[in-house]
């Protein structure tokens, strides 16, 4: 079955015919308050595009893979990690995530923050940090203050 021409916006950041789902197994990983819908997915593509929402004062998955991301902000504000650095993010941001780069998405404390994110179509399964990399990467104040969510 192929991919429909259009699919029609509805309201709250939800498309028509596209189911919402949870983020992840939610013992698979550790992240609070997040959903996933994913808008574009076919053989005869490269890349799957998916749109995330994180509730307000919720974060994606601390992780890294191979594979790297292209995320554009759509609607909130808050902040990600993006390997060393952190960066406040808004409406019409593109972020860039390089291959095995760590990353977090976290939304403001009083909106949902929610992204349309491009990725390849076969991936890599994300990995998590042991202790030691969470060590280094908290070991920098601003990851740290981050990943503490402050």
């Amino acid at each position: 079955m192929s991919e429909p021409i259009l699919r029609k916006a509805l309201p709250d950041y939800r498309w028509q015919g596209v189911d919402l789902r949870a983020y992840k197994d939610e013992a698979s990983a550790p992240f609070r308050s997040v959903t996933r819908q994913v808008l574009a997915s076919a053989p005869d593509l490269k890349g799957e595009l998916r749109y995330f929402e994180v509730a307000p004062g919720g974060w994606t998955t601390l992780e890294r893979h191979a594979h790297v991301h292209a995320v554009t902000i759509l609607r909130g504000a808050g902040r990600a990690l993006v390997g060393h650095e952190v960066v406040e993010i808004g409406p019409l941001d593109l972020v860039t995530v390089p291959a095995w780069a760590w990353h977090q998405f976290r939304a403001g404390a009083d909106q949902p923050l929610g992204f349309l994110c491009m990725v390849d179509a076969t991936r890599d399964r994300p990995q998590l940090p042991s202790a030691e990399e969470r060590a280094e990467l908290e070991a920098v104040p601003d990851i740290a203050l981050f990943l503490a969510g402050s």
